[in-house]
Protein backbone atom coordinates (compact mmCIF):
# COMPACT_ATOMS: atom_id res chain seq x y z
CA UNK A 1 0.00 0.00 0.00
CA UNK A 2 1.42 3.39 -1.04
CA UNK A 3 1.75 6.00 1.60
CA UNK A 4 0.28 9.41 0.58
CA UNK A 5 2.85 12.17 0.73
CA UNK A 6 1.86 15.82 1.41
CA UNK A 7 3.42 18.95 -0.06
CA UNK A 8 6.75 20.01 1.29
CA UNK A 9 7.33 23.56 2.50
CA UNK A 10 9.42 24.33 -0.58
CA UNK A 11 6.68 23.10 -2.90
CA UNK A 12 4.12 25.25 -1.11
CA UNK A 13 6.39 28.29 -1.39
CA UNK A 14 6.84 27.64 -5.12
CA UNK A 15 3.06 27.45 -5.61
CA UNK A 16 2.57 30.67 -3.66
CA UNK A 17 5.29 32.38 -5.68
CA UNK A 18 3.65 31.29 -8.95
CA UNK A 19 0.26 32.61 -7.78
CA UNK A 20 1.83 35.90 -6.74
CA UNK A 21 3.54 36.19 -10.13
CA UNK A 22 0.29 35.53 -11.98
CA UNK A 23 -1.50 38.15 -9.86
CA UNK A 24 1.23 40.66 -10.60
CA UNK A 25 0.77 40.01 -14.32
CA UNK A 26 -3.02 40.09 -14.24
CA UNK A 27 -3.64 43.07 -11.93
CA UNK A 28 -2.52 45.79 -14.38
CA UNK A 29 -4.70 44.22 -17.07
CA UNK A 30 -7.66 44.08 -14.70
CA UNK A 31 -7.09 47.72 -13.72
CA UNK A 32 -7.08 48.73 -17.38
CA UNK A 33 -10.31 46.85 -18.00
CA UNK A 34 -11.87 48.53 -14.97
CA UNK A 35 -10.83 51.99 -16.19
CA UNK A 36 -12.17 51.25 -19.66
CA UNK A 37 -15.48 50.10 -18.20
CA UNK A 38 -15.79 53.31 -16.19
CA UNK A 39 -15.06 55.31 -19.32
CA UNK A 40 -17.82 53.50 -21.20
CA UNK A 41 -20.31 54.22 -18.40
CA UNK A 42 -19.22 57.87 -18.37
CA UNK A 43 -19.85 58.19 -22.11
CA UNK A 44 -23.24 56.49 -21.68
CA UNK A 45 -24.13 59.07 -19.01
CA UNK A 46 -23.18 61.94 -21.30
CA UNK A 47 -25.15 60.36 -24.14
CA UNK A 48 -28.25 60.41 -21.92
CA UNK A 49 -27.60 64.05 -21.10
CA UNK A 50 -27.49 64.75 -24.82
CA UNK A 51 -30.98 63.32 -25.14
CA UNK A 52 -32.16 65.53 -22.26
CA UNK A 53 -30.68 68.65 -23.87
CA UNK A 54 -32.24 67.68 -27.21
CA UNK A 55 -35.70 67.30 -25.63
CA UNK A 56 -35.37 70.70 -23.95
CA UNK A 57 -34.27 72.55 -27.07
CA UNK A 58 -36.88 70.87 -29.26
CA UNK A 59 -39.56 72.07 -26.84
CA UNK A 60 -38.12 75.61 -26.91
CA UNK A 61 -37.77 76.37 -30.63
CA UNK A 62 -34.21 74.99 -30.68
CA UNK A 63 -33.16 77.66 -28.18
CA UNK A 64 -30.96 77.20 -25.12
CA UNK A 65 -32.00 78.63 -21.74
CA UNK A 66 -31.62 82.37 -21.22
CA UNK A 67 -28.82 83.38 -18.88
CA UNK A 68 -28.06 86.66 -17.11
CA UNK A 69 -25.29 87.81 -14.80
CA UNK A 70 -25.81 87.99 -11.07
CA UNK A 71 -28.60 85.41 -10.89
CA UNK A 72 -27.87 82.04 -9.35
CA UNK A 73 -31.02 80.34 -10.61
CA UNK A 74 -32.12 82.24 -13.71
CA UNK A 75 -31.40 80.10 -16.74
CA UNK A 76 -28.91 77.66 -15.27
CA UNK A 77 -29.30 74.33 -17.04
CA UNK A 78 -29.79 72.53 -13.72
CA UNK A 79 -32.99 74.52 -13.12
CA UNK A 80 -34.16 74.82 -16.73
CA UNK A 81 -33.88 71.06 -17.38
CA UNK A 82 -34.84 69.94 -13.87
CA UNK A 83 -38.06 68.14 -14.79
CA UNK A 84 -36.24 66.09 -17.45
CA UNK A 85 -33.53 64.62 -15.21
CA UNK A 86 -34.18 65.20 -11.50
CA UNK A 87 -35.33 61.62 -10.86
CA UNK A 88 -32.29 60.15 -12.63
CA UNK A 89 -29.51 60.01 -10.06
CA UNK A 90 -27.06 57.66 -11.78
CA UNK A 91 -26.19 59.91 -14.72
CA UNK A 92 -25.17 62.97 -12.70
CA UNK A 93 -21.59 61.89 -12.08
CA UNK A 94 -18.77 60.10 -13.86
CA UNK A 95 -18.03 56.73 -12.19
CA UNK A 96 -14.55 57.97 -11.22
CA UNK A 97 -15.91 61.18 -9.64
CA UNK A 98 -18.89 60.21 -7.51
CA UNK A 99 -17.65 61.67 -4.22
CA UNK A 100 -19.28 65.06 -3.56
CA UNK A 101 -17.32 68.19 -2.66
CA UNK A 102 -20.00 69.19 -0.14
CA UNK A 103 -22.05 66.08 0.65
CA UNK A 104 -24.14 67.74 3.38
CA UNK A 105 -24.89 71.01 1.58
CA UNK A 106 -23.08 72.95 4.30
CA UNK A 107 -22.83 76.70 3.43
CA UNK A 108 -19.44 76.74 5.12
CA UNK A 109 -17.93 74.15 2.78
CA UNK A 110 -16.62 74.54 -0.76
CA UNK A 111 -18.94 73.39 -3.53
CA UNK A 112 -16.21 73.11 -6.18
CA UNK A 113 -15.19 69.70 -7.45
CA UNK A 114 -11.87 68.45 -8.77
CA UNK A 115 -10.51 65.75 -11.06
CA UNK A 116 -12.06 62.90 -9.06
CA UNK A 117 -14.62 64.81 -6.96
CA UNK A 118 -18.06 65.98 -8.17
CA UNK A 119 -19.20 69.56 -7.62
CA UNK A 120 -22.02 70.15 -5.10
CA UNK A 121 -24.12 69.40 -3.09
CA UNK A 122 -25.21 73.02 -3.70
CA UNK A 123 -26.80 74.96 -0.87
CA UNK A 124 -29.59 77.52 -1.35
CA UNK A 125 -28.38 81.09 -1.78
CA UNK A 126 -29.63 84.12 -3.73
CA UNK A 127 -32.38 82.16 -5.45
CA UNK A 128 -30.28 79.11 -6.24
CA UNK A 129 -32.03 75.77 -5.77
CA UNK A 130 -30.34 73.50 -3.23
CA UNK A 131 -29.38 69.90 -3.87
CA UNK A 132 -27.71 70.00 -7.27
CA UNK A 133 -24.47 68.07 -7.84
CA UNK A 134 -22.56 66.36 -10.63
CA UNK A 135 -19.21 65.93 -12.33
CA UNK A 136 -20.23 67.26 -15.74
CA UNK A 137 -20.50 70.81 -17.04
CA UNK A 138 -22.05 72.66 -19.97
CA UNK A 139 -20.33 74.96 -22.45
CA UNK A 140 -21.52 78.32 -21.09
CA UNK A 141 -21.52 79.90 -24.54
CA UNK A 142 -24.56 77.85 -25.55
CA UNK A 143 -26.91 80.03 -23.48
CA UNK A 144 -29.10 82.84 -24.76
CA UNK A 145 -27.54 85.92 -23.10
CA UNK A 146 -29.74 88.50 -21.40
CA UNK A 147 -28.16 91.92 -21.75
CA UNK A 148 -24.91 93.02 -23.35
CA UNK A 149 -22.79 90.49 -21.46
CA UNK A 150 -23.01 87.51 -19.13
CA UNK A 151 -20.36 87.34 -16.41
CA UNK A 152 -18.14 89.59 -18.47
CA UNK A 153 -18.59 87.62 -21.69
CA UNK A 154 -19.95 89.76 -24.60
CA UNK A 155 -23.30 88.69 -26.03
CA UNK A 156 -21.92 88.24 -29.56
CA UNK A 157 -19.98 85.16 -28.42
CA UNK A 158 -23.04 83.05 -27.54
CA UNK A 159 -24.52 80.38 -29.80
CA UNK A 160 -28.11 80.71 -28.50
CA UNK A 161 -29.51 77.95 -30.75
CA UNK A 162 -28.79 74.41 -31.93
CA UNK A 163 -29.24 75.48 -35.58
CA UNK A 164 -25.62 76.34 -36.35
CA UNK A 165 -22.97 75.16 -38.78
CA UNK A 166 -20.10 73.00 -37.63
CA UNK A 167 -22.05 71.46 -34.75
CA UNK A 168 -19.64 68.52 -34.49
CA UNK A 169 -16.88 70.90 -33.36
CA UNK A 170 -18.93 72.83 -30.79
CA UNK A 171 -18.62 71.34 -27.28
CA UNK A 172 -21.87 70.87 -25.38
CA UNK A 173 -21.55 68.83 -22.17
CA UNK A 174 -18.32 67.40 -20.77
CA UNK A 175 -16.44 66.10 -17.76
CA UNK A 176 -16.05 69.16 -15.55
CA UNK A 177 -15.40 70.16 -11.92
CA UNK A 178 -18.07 72.90 -12.17
CA UNK A 179 -21.47 73.07 -13.84
CA UNK A 180 -20.33 75.28 -16.73
CA UNK A 181 -17.40 77.22 -18.18
CA UNK A 182 -16.78 80.07 -20.64
CA UNK A 183 -13.75 79.11 -22.73
CA UNK A 184 -11.72 81.62 -24.76
CA UNK A 185 -8.68 80.93 -26.97
CA UNK A 186 -6.53 83.01 -24.59
CA UNK A 187 -7.20 80.57 -21.73
CA UNK A 188 -4.01 78.94 -20.48
CA UNK A 189 -3.53 75.32 -19.33
CA UNK A 190 -3.65 74.39 -15.64
CA UNK A 191 -0.20 74.83 -14.13
CA UNK A 192 -0.22 71.37 -12.59
CA UNK A 193 -2.39 68.24 -12.55
CA UNK A 194 -5.49 69.20 -10.54
CA UNK A 195 -4.92 72.98 -10.67
CA UNK A 196 -8.27 74.80 -10.37
CA UNK A 197 -9.28 78.44 -10.76
CA UNK A 198 -12.75 79.41 -9.56
CA UNK A 199 -13.13 82.64 -11.55
CA UNK A 200 -15.24 82.90 -14.72
CA UNK A 201 -12.16 83.96 -16.72
CA UNK A 202 -9.49 81.50 -17.90
CA UNK A 203 -11.87 78.69 -17.06
CA UNK A 204 -10.63 76.00 -19.43
CA UNK A 205 -9.14 74.35 -16.32
CA UNK A 206 -12.69 73.36 -15.38
CA UNK A 207 -12.66 70.89 -18.28
CA UNK A 208 -8.91 70.17 -18.53
CA UNK A 209 -9.01 67.26 -16.08
CA UNK A 210 -6.77 64.20 -16.12
CA UNK A 211 -9.84 62.08 -15.40
CA UNK A 212 -9.57 59.46 -18.15
CA UNK A 213 -5.82 59.06 -18.77
CA UNK A 214 -4.92 62.42 -20.39
CA UNK A 215 -8.51 62.79 -21.62
CA UNK A 216 -12.09 63.56 -20.69
CA UNK A 217 -15.40 62.47 -22.19
CA UNK A 218 -17.74 64.94 -23.81
CA UNK A 219 -20.58 65.60 -26.24
CA UNK A 220 -20.98 68.08 -29.07
CA UNK A 221 -23.78 70.10 -30.55
CA UNK A 222 -24.52 67.34 -33.07
CA UNK A 223 -25.10 65.08 -30.00
CA UNK A 224 -22.08 62.91 -30.73
CA UNK A 225 -20.11 61.63 -27.73
CA UNK A 226 -16.44 60.65 -27.58
CA UNK A 227 -13.20 60.70 -25.66
CA UNK A 228 -11.35 64.01 -25.91
CA UNK A 229 -7.62 64.49 -25.46
CA UNK A 230 -6.81 67.30 -23.03
CA UNK A 231 -4.72 69.28 -25.52
CA UNK A 232 -7.55 68.88 -28.02
CA UNK A 233 -9.75 71.17 -25.92
CA UNK A 234 -8.08 74.24 -27.44
CA UNK A 235 -8.97 73.14 -30.99
CA UNK A 236 -12.78 73.28 -30.69
CA UNK A 237 -15.17 76.11 -31.56
CA UNK A 238 -16.33 77.02 -28.05
CA UNK A 239 -18.00 80.30 -29.01
CA UNK A 240 -18.97 82.20 -32.15
CA UNK A 241 -15.74 84.22 -32.02
CA UNK A 242 -13.43 81.51 -30.69
CA UNK A 243 -10.34 80.98 -32.86
CA UNK A 244 -9.39 77.26 -32.92
CA UNK A 245 -6.04 78.16 -34.51
CA UNK A 246 -4.51 79.63 -31.38
CA UNK A 247 -1.19 79.58 -29.55
CA UNK A 248 -1.95 76.26 -27.79
CA UNK A 249 -2.64 74.26 -30.97
CA UNK A 250 -0.28 72.75 -33.52
CA UNK A 251 -2.00 74.78 -36.24
CA UNK A 252 -1.27 77.90 -34.21
CA UNK A 253 2.40 77.04 -33.75
CA UNK A 254 2.61 75.53 -30.28
CA UNK A 255 5.89 73.66 -29.71
CA UNK A 256 6.62 70.68 -27.45
CA UNK A 257 8.84 72.89 -25.31
CA UNK A 258 5.90 75.27 -24.72
CA UNK A 259 4.04 72.47 -22.94
CA UNK A 260 7.20 71.35 -21.14
CA UNK A 261 7.90 74.86 -19.87
CA UNK A 262 4.33 75.64 -18.80
CA UNK A 263 3.80 75.20 -15.06
CA UNK A 264 5.44 71.96 -14.00
CA UNK A 265 5.16 70.51 -17.52
CA UNK A 266 2.56 67.92 -16.53
CA UNK A 267 0.90 67.94 -20.00
CA UNK A 268 4.11 67.75 -22.02
CA UNK A 269 3.82 64.02 -22.76
CA UNK A 270 0.16 64.09 -23.76
CA UNK A 271 -0.96 63.70 -27.38
CA UNK A 272 -0.69 66.90 -29.44
CA UNK A 273 -3.48 68.38 -31.54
Amino acid sequence: MCKRRGFTLIELLVVIAIIALLMAILMPALQRVKKQARGVVCQANIKQWGTIFMLYTQDNNNQWPERRSGSNAYGRWMDSLRDLYITTEDIRSCPVATKLANPTGDPGMSIWGSTFVAWGNLFAVAGRTAGYYGSYGMNGYLYVPVGDAVYGKPANRFWRTTNVNGASRIPMFLDCWAWCGWIDETDTPPEFDGHTRTGDTNSINRFCLNRHEAAINGSFLDYSVRKIGLKELWTFKWSRVYNPVNSWTRAGGVRPEDWANWGNGWMAGFKDY
